[in-house]
């Protein structure tokens, strides 16, 4: 749905409100207008049922407001007195509509400042886990959601087994595109396995539901930082359209929008407006290497050739050593990063370490923009320019390769390429102005990454957070201590702060129990 189709929608659910509500305004005391004249309306309401004022905003934020419309209408009809356990099941499976009856057939009064204590401890039970779940979902959609590591490909800096608080209000939180959705899941619901959102399935020509067409088109809150050479970006997967990391896994395509794309999380090495090439695996911004952070550690995989009497159990305990393979007794194949290799070079039993690297002019497939023009590999790619909202660029046949995915996936352009003739929505095109801004993300682990060199540039859009939190860390069954409760970001040396983080619990317990033994 469009903007112009949301407006729509939203003046029929007033029509709607006005039409279900406006005998119960009234018997309120207030005007039946009052119930007609959109935002003013809820915040009249909100009066009415004896709710604070600020809970009309929740109404307005998509994924919240879906608790917040049944909260409404229970307490709605409860302020006419209609308290029953059966008004409060037909007011919510009748998706509102009881409230007509309640309007126009019931005879009821209105309870003005009725308690808001319910009058149950079940009540009370239900009213707190709601309230949770309200406050929980904004927090997870707009502030603060938390994410696990589930690949090596940031090892060293960022571990499989973290977990991690990713920041929304870093670089601007999105609106859902998916409103209608399962709250704090993503793509999946859990044990039953089905998607947890209605949306476009985006085949143009496949008749969906009309609920599957209610989706948003792409919003965000301003945010108070861009993103920078060398941050570290959750962003959603731009190729995911496949069972990926979905829990359903049956093989077959499956369109997604884009909030409910995979997350991945990889360090960004360019920025739009950058120029970036990639030199015998090291990166290059603008003509200059990139000089990365003290806590980035890249990893290379590295032949190793032994005496054979270097075990594999000592690479394991002694170099912490987990990702390689033995060729053979003497022969093994590691991920290293330069300062392992250093010191495994001084091992007696090493006779020569050597670091894998696809030389210059070798084409591979895989590495963007997969095109023979241009015989690029992972260690030897570009260079590139990396496209920046509002920029332009001349379209022929050796740039469409670069931004033919840009124009059409990611700024929904109709493109058809005829020969040498590029069209863009029926008309010949000799360049391109970009509409959004474009990052290059790549892993740390840069022989075990699937990362931006085999799939492009990652939209603006499609940017999720910034992990600020290792809140937790586990290697396999054992926790890694250390990592609790340590920043992502930073020079030198992670600190912990689970010690200052457990002397804050421990005030917030003691508070309380002081506090309840003095009332009592």
């Amino acid at each position: 749905m469009t903007l112009t189709h949301w407006f729509y929608f939203f003046l029929i659910i007033q029509v709607i409100h006005f039409l279900g509500t406006w005998k119960l305004y009234v018997k309120a005391g207030r005007k039946a207008w009052e119930a007609a004249i959109p935002i003013y309306n809820a915040v009249i309401l909100m009066k009415i049922i004896n709710r604070p004022t600020w809970w009309t905003v929740l109404l307005f934020i998509p994924i919240v407001n879906l608790f917040m419309f049944p909260v409404v209408w229970v307490e709605t009809i409860r302020s006419f007195k209609k308290n029953t356990t059966a008004d409060t099941f037909l007011v919510i499976f009748t998706l509102g509509f009881y409230i007509y009856y309640v309007n126009y057939i019931a005879n009821v009064s209105y309870v003005k400042n009725r308690s808001l204590k319910a009058p149950s401890a079940m009540g009370d039970w239900v009213s707190s886990i709601v309230f949770a779940i309200v406050a929980a979902t904004l927090v997870h959609t707009y502030v603060m959601q938390p994410y696990t590591i589930p690949t090596s490909s940031l090892e060293k800096s960022l571990l499989v087994g973290d977990f991690l608080f990713v920041s929304k209000f870093h670089y601007g939180a999105r609106v859902p595109m998916t409103p209608i959705a399962a709250p704090m899941v993503h793509d999946t619901l859990p044990f039953i396995k089905v998607k947890s959102y209605l949306a476009n399935d985006g085949k143009k020509t496949h008749k969906t539901s009309w609920l599957n067409k209610f989706s948003l088109p792409y919003m965000r809150v301003p945010g108070f930082q861009k993103i920078k050479n060398n941050d570290i970006v959750v962003f959603s997967w731009p190729v995911d359209t496949v069972n990926a990391f979905q829990q359903y896994s049956d093989g077959k395509f499956h369109y997604k929008p884009i909030d409910k794309k995979s997350n991945y999380v990889k360090r960004c090495v360019g920025i739009a407006g950058d120029s970036l090439q990639i030199i015998n695996g090291k990166v290059h911004i603008n003509g200059k290497p990139l000089v990365l952070p003290e806590r980035a550690k890249p990893q290379f995989m590295h032949t190793v050739i032994t005496d054979g009497t270097l075990s594999g159990k000592t690479l394991t305990d002694v170099y912490k050593i987990k990702e390689g393979n033995a060729l053979s007794n003497t022969k093994f194949i590691l991920n290293l990063t330069e300062e392992l290799a250093n010191r495994l070079k001084n091992n007696p039993a090493v006779k020569s370490i050597t670091r894998n690297n696809t030389p210059a002019g070798s084409f591979k497939p895989r590495v963007f923009p997969h095109n023979e023009q241009y015989p690029w590999s992972q260690d030897n790619f570009g260079p590139i320019y990396i496209p920046e909202a509002g920029k332009t660029v001349t379209l022929n046949s050796k740039s469409i390769p670069f931004y033919k995915r840009i124009i059409e996936a990611y700024e929904h352009n109709n493109l058809t390429i005829n020969g040498d003739d590029i069209y863009i929505n029926g008309k010949l095109a000799d360049s391109y102005t970009f509409k959004q801004n474009y990052y290059w993300l790549m892993g740390d682990n840069r022989h075990n990454s699937e990362d931006a060199r085999y799939w492009g540039y990652v939209p603006f859009d499609h940017v999720v957070g910034k992990p600020v939190f290792i809140w937790m860390s586990w290697d396999g069954l054992k926790p890694r201590w250390e990592r609790f409760f340590t920043t992502v970001g930073g020079d030198g040396k992670p600190f912990s702060y689970r010690w200052i983080f457990l002397g804050f619990v421990a005030l917030w317990f003691g508070y309380n129990f002081y506090k309840k033994r003095k009332e009592a």
